[in-house]
Parts: C-alpha cells; structure tokens; sequence
C-alpha cells in the first residue's frame, strides 16, 4: 500500500516532531504551518499570531505498519488537547491543538478519535478538526530540531523529554527501537 500523510497540530512543533519521529511506520516528520491565510509565513509571522497559521506536522506514514487512528491515539496521549489555543507556556492559536484530514475517512477517523481520547481526559477536549489547506514547510533549521539544535535548547529540554516518557510508557510496541521505558 501507497504511503499516507496525517497533519496534526499539538503546540510547539519542534516537541510533536519529536514524538512521531520514533514511531515505527513512520517515514518522515516535517515540520510546518496550516490553517492560515498568509502565504508562505516564516516562523517569525506565526508567532506573532496574527496569521491564522497552527504550528504542525505533517507525518508521513506506511498505514501497513501504523494505522491513522494509532498516530491520532499517540497524539492525544502526548499533548494536552483540552486546553484552548494553548500547549503549557506556549500560547495563542498558533498552539492549538488541531487535526487537518486528508480525506472523509481521516476526518471520521480524527472524529472516532476525540471520542476515544475523551475518557482518558478529565476536561473537555478542545481540538478542532480543520479543513486541510496550504502546507507550508517550517525554515530547515527547524526540521528535525529535537535531533539537532533541539537537545541544547532549555525549553526543549524540559518539554520533550516527558512526552518521551508517555510515549515509550503507553506505546512501546510502536516504537521503532521498542526500548524499554
């Protein structure tokens, strides 16, 4: 089966980017911005807020090897989807936790998967499911920013490595070294 993509957005990029990249199944994790109306915004625009642009990822996956509604679940267990254009200290909507589907079927899936994340959660869940537009890839120096500049960064190191933990603590079957936590 052909490769498929999933966009998800759940605050900082560069600490989602982390999470999916371990995933087994999956081919690529870049970073970039949806959902706004600024064409081709640099980082500096969408963190001024006013482009209308989520921070994202844009995964690429083997549904084979990892289903959408396995990476939907890993993202709502690796981010707080019941606050409000919000992820910690990062703040406004350019933080909002979001799914953009590719298709009817992604879009009842990420559906399916709101409902199945809601248990686990004592607040409402606030991702909204948007209308997939405009990919526009971050700057190259934030791809792959956990693996580089990422691991001297005092925000990342205190962001990414808990949701490390969850990850191999709720998903270790999926992951591609299958570490123990």
């Amino acid at each position: 089966m052909a490769q498929e993509q999933a966009i998800l957005a759940g605050g900082c990029f560069w600490c989602t980017e982390a999470v999916f990249k371990g995933l087994d199944g999956v081919a690529a994790v870049e970073s970039g911005y949806t959902g706004g109306h600024v064409e081709r915004p640099s980082y500096r625009q969408v963190c001024g807020g006013d482009t209308g642009h989520a921070e994202a990822i844009r995964v690429t996956f083997d549904p084979d090897v990892i289903s959408y509604d396995d990476l939907l679940d890993v993202h709502f267990a690796t981010h707080d989807p019941t606050q409000l254009n919000r992820q910690g200290n990062d703040v406004g909507t350019q933080y909002r936790s979001a799914i953009f589907p590719g298709s009817p079927a992604q879009e009842e899936a990420a559906r399916r998967g709101i409902e199945r994340a809601a248990a686990d959660w004592p607040a409402p869940i606030v991702t909204t499911i948007e209308p997939l537009g405009v990919w526009w890839p971050a700057e190259d120096y934030h791809q792959d920013y956990w693996g580089g500049e990422g691991q001297r960064n005092p925000y990342c190191l205190a962001v990414i490595p808990p949701k490390l933990q969850k990850l191999r603590k709720g998903f270790a079957e999926r992951l591609k070294d299958q570490a123990p936590a």
